[in-house]
């Protein structure tokens, strides 16, 4: 029921939305940074945010930390609406992000409580285990965020990892972790009727609205989805760290490794390009639907590997994450190098 609640009312939403974005004028403008060609709304996130929300408070139990998520959640929506309204800087997004943050790791009492043996770590101290927490949640918010380039990527991505951890919860979330079925449930359902209209050629776009709200309940998820690993011992126990980095593999190979060349190239990490994962991918000449299902596919991949050997351990796991991370990157470049010089030759 609060699937279909909340596909429902993303569903029905996103016309009107459309419609009021027109009359207003509150379009988004092509330019050099983006794919699309044509005028087009950008509160998509607006709908996905309206299902969540609306869904999750009338079926969901709003313990064991649901409440705080849900007034982070409403805080960063406030941002990125704004922000894909009129437009704000990166520090007073990254005020909105710290707030939110603080809300469910200080009143819900939400964060990484230990690194399970990875660099031989276990428990942390309590003022490392909020910076960490902060850490990952930022992070992960702004992998979301960095993704959104194409028509359809983004919730597309979001729906697999959320299925994903979602799954995970009702196996064997019991009792502690039972309640966050309910969030991926109501996450996917507004994200599937958000997705009606933004595959290619999208009318409408997910914007900072709902990017920023996904990327941080995606990141709260796979928090608590550590910690059950940690608390309740299933569904990986100690190896549960490493398998979250793997089902969220796309997003986090994308921020990191366009951070790494722009500051190899002398640049901020934060200056836009258009060296996205799904730009190299596009340059090889594919359409930005077999570059969405090309990158869903190899995130769910990706997700199946780290699932299948999660016995082998956190260590083991996470070098065979880096080492496909170092030769995709690597082919990615190569390529990128051979194709402009056969433009420069033409």
């Amino acid at each position: 029921m609060s699937f279909l609640w909340a596909f429902l009312v993303a569903l029905f939403a996103v016309p009107s939305i459309i419609y009021i974005a027109h009359l207003k004028n509150m379009l988004d403008t092509p330019n050099v940074r983006t794919v699309h060609e044509s005028l087009t709304p950008r509160l998509g996130g607006v709908a996905v945010f309206a299902g969540f929300m609306s869904a999750l408070t009338i079926f969901a139990d709003l313990g064991n930390g649901i409440q705080q998520l849900l007034a982070g959640c409403i805080v960063l929506f406030f941002v990125g609406l704004k922000d894909d309204l009129v437009s704000i800087s990166v520090s007073k997004k990254f005020v909105g992000q710290l707030l939110a943050t603080g809300i469910v790791m200080i009143m819900a009492d939400v964060r990484l409580t230990s690194f399970q043996g990875i660099l031989g770590i276990q428990e942390l101290p309590v003022g490392i285990s909020y910076a960490v927490t902060f850490l990952a949640i930022v992070g992960i918010t702004n992998a979301i965020n960095l993704i959104d380039g194409l028509d359809g990527l983004a919730g597309t991505i979001v729906l697999t990892i959320v299925s994903t951890l979602g799954y995970y919860f009702v196996r064997y979330g019991g009792p502690s972790f039972s309640n966050y079925v309910f969030v991926s449930v109501c996450l996917m359902g507004g994200i599937i009727g958000f997705l009606r209209y933004n595959f290619h050629r999208a009318t409408i776009f997910m914007g900072d609205t709902g990017s920023l709200v996904c990327g941080f309940i995606v990141s709260v998820l796979t928090i608590q989805f550590i910690e059950m690993g940690l608390k309740v011992g299933q569904p990986f126990g100690s190896s549960a760290p490493s398998v979250a980095a793997g089902i969220l593999f796309v997003p986090l190979f994308d921020t990191l490794r366009v951070f790494i060349v722009r500051m190899m190239a002398g640049r901020s990490p934060f200056s836009p390009d258009k060296n996205h994962v799904h730009h190299r991918i596009l340059a090889m000449g594919f359409q930005q639907i077999s570059t969405v299902v090309l990158l869903a596919l190899l995130n769910l991949v990706v997700i199946l590997f780290v699932i299948n050997f999660a016995y082998l351990g956190n260590t083991i796991l996470i070098g065979c994450l880096v080492g496909f991370s170092i030769v995709l990157s690597v082919f990615l470049g190569v390529y990128r190098s051979r194709s402009a010089e056969q433009r420069v030759a033409s």
